[in-house]
């Protein structure tokens, strides 16, 4: 199934249940019909001029999903497999994270079909923007707000602004998040993500009763998030016991040393090298094997679609939590809920991102900065309150948690629609 189906068979799976709220039937199908579907779909072939002086071109796409609860929000990504279903999908499930957590936004989800490791610094820069200047009449701080994504950071933002800028003649910082703090980036915003999701599995570990006093946790992913998930609870002395790479992973039963971790990575490269020439004795194995390992918590924190029906019956822990957005598959997740897994959801662990993002936009429309504490403060207040509402929802109705979250954000957007008249 496309990304895009799966996004609205989401939608389609918890309105059965949400109908019995709305006397007008048909006003309620026709907001569950609009949310399916992306208000708007931005794409254009984009020319920038190589080093070599050839022209070449790119597949560039913005889509905008719905814009009742507030301005677009969404990530920009450079990646060779970004296509339409994808970033339609993706806007989808912003849009369902920023009402999970109940921040004024609508989901958006941009990208290029790229494979930025191909370009020069100088031609990445043409392309970020070349970009700007097209999406620049669809976007601003009251209509659309991107951020970075998979193979963009503070850099391509800067660029992306500067182009932004330069094209319609306004100083306007709130219209991109993820910047560096130089030019109005927020403090605390490169480890929110992985901080929120750390966030969320407190709360879950609170509700659920009876958990070990250091929970055995297993992290797919090295990246920004699964970096800075593994760094804050093992800082709260949980035991982190594999972590991978691209290339495979490390394993220590006893729990590893997150900063030794992240000084290997960075000497050798991967973790394939610094296993094989660290002389540390970890033990090395492959991505497919750590999803497979009896823990306690896992975290999928890097690619969609790892958690499938082929490997679903071997998944051995109590809770999944889904840092990277999509990791579970529809036809994974039956079986595990058989088995008792929890699995929090993407849109409410990784919202922690969002968040913050939202942050910057509100301290650079008001000209203030906040402190790194006062900005994990409210992150928590936001995170903590989200898991409850989440958790209410899940108790009250015997759903799972990824159906109590979209039952939260779905309601949440068609009041919106319907308060505005839209249906």
């Amino acid at each position: 199934m496309s990304s895009f189906k799966n996004a609205q068979k989401q939608i389609d799976e918890v309105s059965g249940i949400l109908q019995v709220e709305y006397q007008d039937k048909k006003k309620f199908q026709k907001a569950i019909a609009l949310l399916k579907k992306p208000q708007k779909v931005l794409k254009k072939n984009i020319t920038i001029k190589l080093d070599n002086g050839k022209a070449k071109r790119f597949w560039a796409f913005r889509s905008q999903h719905n814009d009742a609860r507030g301005p677009f929000k969404g990530g920009i990504r450079f990646h060779p497999q970004v296509s339409e279903d994808e970033i339609k999908a993706l806007s989808i499930w912003m849009s369902i994270k920023c009402a999970v957590v109940g921040i004024p936004y609508g989901g958006a989800k941009g990208g290029i079909k790229v494979d930025p490791k191909s370009l020069s610094e100088e031609e990445l820069k043409s392309l970020s923007e070349e970009y700007a200047k097209f999406l620049a009449p669809h976007i601003g701080h009251w209509r659309d707000i991107p951020a970075p994504d998979v193979n963009t950071a503070e850099r391509e933002m800067a660029w992306m602004l500067e182009a932004y800028e330069g094209k319609t003649g306004l100083h306007a910082p709130a219209t991109f998040t993820g910047k560096p703090i130089s030019l109005g980036g927020s403090q605390g915003r490169t480890e929110a993500t992985g901080l929120g999701g750390f966030i969320i599995l407190q709360n879950y570990i609170k509700a659920s009763g009876s958990f070990p006093r250091r929970p055995a946790i297993a992290v797919q992913g090295f990246g920004n998030v699964g970096y800075w998930f593994s760094h804050f609870a093992s800082l709260a002395g949980y035991k982190v016991i594999c972590l991978s790479d691209s290339t495979g992973a490390l394993l220590d039963k006893d729990g590893l040393d997150i900063g030794k971790v992240a000084r290997l990575k960075q000497k050798f490269g991967s973790f394939e090298d610094a296993a094989k020439r660290s002389g540390t004795g970890f033990k090395f194995i492959t991505n497919k094997e750590l999803l497979e390992l009896k823990v306690d918590v896992l975290v999928p924190a890097a690619l969609e679609n790892v958690i499938n029906k082929d490997n679903a019956k071997k998944i051995d822990t109590r809770v999944i939590l889904e840092m990277a957005n999509g990791p579970t598959t529809l036809e994974a997740e039956k079986p595990l809920l058989l088995k008792k897994v929890d699995i929090i959801p993407d849109v409410l662990a990784n919202a922690g991102g969002v968040t913050v993002s939202y942050f910057e936009w509100a301290q650079n429309l008001q000209g203030i900065s906040w402190t790194k504490e006062k900005v994990n403060e409210e992150l928590k207040k936001i995170m903590d309150n989200s898991f409850s509402q989440v958790y209410e929802i899940v108790k009250n109705k015997k759903v799972s948690y990824r159906k109590a979250a979209y039952i939260l954000a779905v309601k949440r957007m068609i009041d919106a629609m319907m308060i505005r008249g839209r249906v």
